[in-house]
Order: structure tokens, then C-alpha cells, then sequence
């Protein structure tokens, strides 16, 4: 049995004609498509002159902007220049200005404070050593030294005779290591050498005691008389106060490290005659190095 094949519609030759020549069209009118990556190359192939109309639509957008006299935004308010020719010329400079630049100081600097709180076991020992405190902050550091009693702060402020900022700090850590316990002639080598700090901490962040066992542990670091923080004081070359469970020691980084772990060893359980030998031997190296 044949089956019959439908004719082709007229309409369907006709589109196929139509697409295939606007297809051909199209292709003769686009340029060559380069190769990814030198698409956006400025060759003067690429480059298609302006049509005569969009041209003349150029020439009447330009008819049609209307020239204003903007203002002059080279001369910022408040900058004392001129321009001239282009460039800026800046007025001299005054000569209090230039005196404060050669020396180092700004004139605008205001005047710093620093307030240390004192607690109320210390203030009969400051009232005791106030001249040993006030007077190396005013007449060497040459700062402004006050005890405000309301507050209950030694408040410290730069003067005009204060050559170097930063021994505000130096005198503030000073005051706050009288505050914690030092003696006034042991915290003053804060003001006056460098490289010395102050490290504290607590029993429990070596060893969670309790009752009898954290009195034996203060024993073990204080000793009989005192002798044992003496002996790790001098072997160390620190200074250490003990306030109930809190431990402060002064000192130069290096030897803060060996009094801490003499004092850690004692809180842990140690005797005090291995510490001893210990304290000795690292002592003895400690001389060979200086």
C-alpha cells in the first residue's frame, strides 16, 4: 500500500527564502568577530563613522547648553592660598607656629590627666611618704600632683614645664604601684628606668585552694620571717608583695618569669629547699649573663 506524500506549502518555501536571505544580510553586514579577550582593541577597523543625522542631532544638543559662570572650587574656605596662574600659593608661616614645630611640640595639645584610685588600707602610708611621692613627680617629671580627697585619687596633669608626655604614664604607674603595696622608694625606679613592670595574679589561677591549705600555701611563699620572699627577691632581683590571696611583683620582664616560678612552685606543693637550689642555679647563670 503507497502512501502519498503532501506537497510542500508555498508559504513554507517562501519563509525558508526569506530567512536564509535576511540571514545572509546580516552576516555581510556585521564585522569579523575576534577572538576572546581582543574584543574591546581600539583598531581603527572597529571604528564606524557617525551618521549625517545623528551628527546633526550632536550639533543641536550643543546649541542648546547655555554657559554659566561656575564658582571657583580651587580656593577652599579657610586654607590661606592664593591662586595665581594655575598654581597655589600659600601664605608664610607664622613664626610662633614654626618655633612649635622645630621644638617638637604641638601647640594645640591639651593638657592630659590620669587619676589612680588608692584604697583605703594604703591612705595612712601615703600620708605618711606623700613627700616622697610628690616630689620627684613635680620637680624632675615636672607634673602637677594633687590628692583629692573626695574622690580619694592622686590625680597627675601635664604642665607647661613637662618636656616628654610620657612620663604621665611612668608617673601613673608609679602612684599605682604605691597603691598596690610597693614601698615609695622600690615603686620610684618605675619613674626612672625603663624596661620595669608590674605583674599580678591570684593563687587560684595557679591552684584552687581552700581553708588550711591556702594558709600553708602563704606560709610556704612568705616563710619564717619573711625569709623565703626575701631569698627569691635577692636571688631574682625583684620586689614581691604578698596581699592576702593576690601576688604583685616588680621587676624587669626576665626576672618577673623566675620569681613567678619559684612563687608557683611553692604554691603547687614544692619544698622550699628545692626551690632554693633551683633559684640558686638560675641566679649564678643570670650573673654569668650580666
Amino acid at each position: 500500500m503507497t502512501q502519498a506524500t503532501p506537497a510542500p506549502r508555498a508559504g513554507t518555501a517562501k519563509s525558508k527564502r526569506t530567512s536564509t536571505s535576511t540571514a545572509q544580510e546580516t552576516s555581510a553586514s556585521l564585522p569579523a568577530r575576534k577572538p576572546f579577550g581582543e574584543e574591546d582593541s581600539d583598531d581603527e577597523d572597529m571604528l564606524e563613522p557617525l551618521p549625517d543625522e545623528a551628527a546633526a542631532n550632536d550639533d543641536d544638543d550643543e546649541a542648546l547648553v547655555i554657559d554659566q559662570d561656575l564658582p571657583d572650587l580651587t580656593q577652599a574656605p579657610g586654607q590661606g592660598a592664593d591662586v595665581d596662574d594655575g598654581r597655589l600659593r600659600f601664605q608664610p608661616i607664622s613664626a610662633t607656629a614654626l618655633a612649635a614645630a622645630n621644638a617638637g611640640v604641638d601647640p594645640h595639645v591639651r593638657s592630659q590627666l590620669r587619676k589612680v584610685p588608692i584604697p583605703p588600707h594604703r591612705m595612712s602610708p601615703l600620708k605618711r611618704d606623700w613627700p616622697k611621692i610628690y616630689t620627684p613627680l613635680v620637680e624632675q617629671a615636672g607634673l602637677m600632683v594633687r590628692m583629692n580627697v573626695r574622690t580619694r585619687c592622686v590625680e597627675i596633669k601635664s604642665s607647661k614645664h613637662t618636656e616628654d608626655l610620657g612620663v604621665l604614664q611612668k608617673a601613673s604607674d608609679f602612684v599605682k604601684a604605691y597603691a598596690l603595696g610597693f614601698d615609695a622608694d622600690d615603686a620610684l625606679a618605675l619613674l626612672r628606668l625603663d624596661d620595669l613592670y608590674v605583674d599580678s595574679f591570684e593563687m587560684k589561677d595557679v591552684k584552687t585552694l581552700h581553708g588550711d591549705h591556702l594558709s600553708r600555701a602563704i606560709g610556704r611563699i612568705a616563710g619564717k620571717d619573711g625569709r623565703t620572699r626575701f631569698a627569691i627577691e635577692n636571688a631574682s632581683r625583684t620586689r614581691i608583695v604578698l596581699a592576702d590571696t593576690k601576688i604583685h611583683i616588680l621587676g624587669a620582664y626576665q626576672n618577673i618569669r623566675v620569681a613567678k616560678d619559684a612563687i608557683v612552685a611553692l604554691i603547687m606543693g614544692s619544698p622550699p629547699g628545692k626551690v632554693y637550689s633551683k633559684l640558686r642555679t638560675v641566679s649564678a647563670r643570670m650573673r654569668q649573663r650580666s
